[in-house]
């Protein structure tokens, strides 16, 4: 049970995530970082293992893999993650979706990593570009056009959760603070009467859901075009929001953890923004993650773009660490954090996690494009 007093035993420093003087700093806690905790410091750098066995961290680029939309207007997003409560996905779409889409087993969250374009939606268009993400309510039917050119290319991650996806309850911060759904981009209706995108004489509709028979798509064929809506009103409804709005919350004194970067939830399933901030500034402080092990998540971080004291971030880079297994920056990293203490005062990572308390499967394509770093 959680208690104001926390015990104290063996060598530990007096701050938390500080003063370490040469120990590694590993957290066992549950609820992700909201529930009962203790700060182990080790000897060792606890993420020194080779593993063997399904439960292993994975690492994956997404330039390296191939949805079928990356070469086939008329292809679908990649499998990359699932369990019951969600899919994560991977589209490289370059080309206008010939048909419009409705995924019907759940709210569906895109983050834009690369591209520029239109979102069709029932609710009206929506333009999305570089940070953005897009949120469509389940069973609202879109089409993606991506601009033409390379610059409209456009890769995006697709979270699909079961549940309905939610702004995170109002904590100590208050409902605008970190993420103000004031700042979403909402859509005015615009009904279109456009021929059908695939030159036929009917409009496709593909209903997007989990296989039935083997079969995971099923087409609706309209003689009218399915973006008719002449206005709207409730509070369910598609729109976008960029990262670059989203308010980040940063100490001097201590390296916050993920859950004050919390964007959108359902059950289940947490979303995250880590986005760049000024660096803590006080000395001692750790400037790096602590080790964990995920007690009750798995975690997915995708790699946007930026830098970490220095070092490039891999963009593209999806990394998924299986709850139970532990992760974080190597000891190398942290050591060079601390070496460049009064060099940087900023971190300028653009990463975005997702978090799940069942535990994650990883895709056939997935394990064959592991970077084997395990």
């Amino acid at each position: 049970m959680e208690s104001f007093v926390h015990l104290r035993k063996g060598a530990t420093p007096k701050r938390l995530h500080a003063d370490l003087n040469g120990l590694k700093d590993d957290e066992l806690g549950r609820g992700g970082f909201t529930g009962r905790t203790a700060n182990m410091y080790r000897r060792n750098d606890p993420t020194a293992f080779r593993s063997s066995g399904p439960l292993r961290p994975v690492d994956v680029l997404a330039g390296e893999l191939k949805p079928g939309d990356a070469t086939d207007a008329a292809g679908a997003p990649m499998l990359l993650f699932h369990n019951a409560d969600c899919q994560i996905l991977l589209s490289r779409r370059a080309e206008p979706m010939p048909f419009f889409a409705r995924y019907i087993d759940g709210d569906l969250l895109c983050f834009v990593h690369k591209g520029a374009g239109l979102f069709e939606t029932e609710f009206g268009p929506l333009r999305y570009r570089e940070g953005d993400w897009i949120y469509l309510p389940k069973a609202c039917t879109f089409r993606q056009v991506p601009d033409s050119g390379d610059e409209g290319a456009s890769t995006l991650l697709l979270i699909q959760t079961t549940d309905e996806l939610r702004v995170p309850p109002p904590g100590t911060l208050g409902r605008h603070f970190p993420f103000d759904p004031s700042q979403a981009v909402i859509p005015d209706p615009e009904p279109m009467d456009a021929p059908p995108p695939s030159g036929g004489d009917t409009y496709e509709v593909r209903l997007i859901h989990s296989p039935v028979d083997g079969v995971a798509t099923t087409s609706l064929f309209y003689e009218h075009h399915p973006l008719d809506v002449e206005g709207w009103r409730g509070d369910n409804f598609a729109f976008t929001f960029n990262i670059a709005d989203y308010n980040v919350v940063t100490s001097d004194s201590v390296h916050l953890p993920p859950t004050v970067h919390l964007f959108m939830q359902a059950t289940g399933v947490y979303v995250m923004n880590f986005l760049p901030k000024p660096a803590e500034s006080v000395p001692g402080t750790e400037r790096t993650p602590w080790y964990h092990r995920n007690v009750d998540y798995d975690e997915i971080a995708f790699f946007h773009g930026g830098s970490l004291y220095g070092i490039p971030m891999p963009p593209g880079l999806i990394s998924h660490a299986p709850q139970g297994v532990h992760h974080g920056a190597p000891e190398k990293a942290r050591e060079r954090a601390r070496r460049k203490f009064d060099e940087y005062d900023r971190v300028d990572w653009t990463v975005i996690a997702v978090d799940t308390r069942r535990r994650l499967v990883p895709s056939a394509d997935v394990l064959a494009n592991d970077l084997g770093q395990h």
